[in-house]
């Protein structure tokens, strides 16, 4: 059974931003992508350095050879210590999406506030 954590009012966390805030003994990233909460454990699966102290970016898209297409937006959160990239919305990796991801928790606004489940 899941418990609800409330870690955050929504005027704390901008859009584009990020928190660490600690749920369940354990830092979680809160992370605001236009209006839409995700969190995702602060711990990369590669070498467990801290992820969510990682930049936030885009990425290139898959394309055509010598066609540059960048994406995702603020969507994408790189780990500081050897650059791998995980998805903020689904914790996967962008290099083995279905083999390594970074775990996620369910989050939603309750009366202005940021709720976290796990």
């Amino acid at each position: 059974m899941e418990n609800k954590y409330d870690v955050a009012g929504i005027e704390e966390i901008e859009p584009g931003k990020w928190k660490i805030v600690s749920v369940k003994g354990k830092e979680v990233g809160i992370y605001n992508r236009n209006g839409s909460y995700y969190a995702l454990r602060n711990v990369c699966p590669h070498q467990q350095a801290e992820l969510c102290k990682g930049v936030v970016t885009g990425t290139n898209l898959p394309s055509k050879p010598h066609e540059y297409i960048f994406g995702m937006e603020e969507g994408v959160v790189t780990c500081p210590w050897h650059g791998w990239e995980f998805s903020i919305e689904t914790g996967k990796s962008l290099f083995d999406p279905e083999g390594c991801r970074v775990k996620t928790y369910s989050v939603k606004v309750e009366n202005e506030r940021i709720v976290v489940y796990a």
